[in-house]
């Protein structure tokens, strides 16, 4: 049974990379034997250290863009925290080194 995106309980945030994957199908009449691929946007993530892909609908790419864009935000703001623990520490250690 298929279910859609929109219609699941989706994550705040989405670990992985949205790709586009370009494959021949085999076909020797097809467009795609002289070298112009198949193209269909993917998800790319990881399990257990193995990559998976989940192929999307188009309909699908703009939801996944968007959890996608939440998890790029979160590294910006744990970089951001992470370069202020650091200077928070040296400060510190530079206090108490007198």
């Amino acid at each position: 049974m298929m279910v859609r995106l929109s219609q699941t309980k989706a994550p705040s945030v989405l670990p992985g990379s949205l790709i586009t994957l370009r494959r021949k199908c085999g076909k020797a009449s097809c467009r795609c034997a002289p070298g112009d691929p198949h193209e269909s946007p993917a998800l790319s993530y990881s399990v257990a250290g193995r990559t998976k892909m989940l192929t999307l609908r188009p309909v699908e790419v703009p939801a996944v863009a968007r959890y996608r864009k939440s998890v790029n935000d979160l590294e910006v703001e744990a970089r951001d925290e992470l370069e202020g623990l650091v200077a928070r520490v040296q400060a510190r250690r530079k206090g108490q080194a007198r």
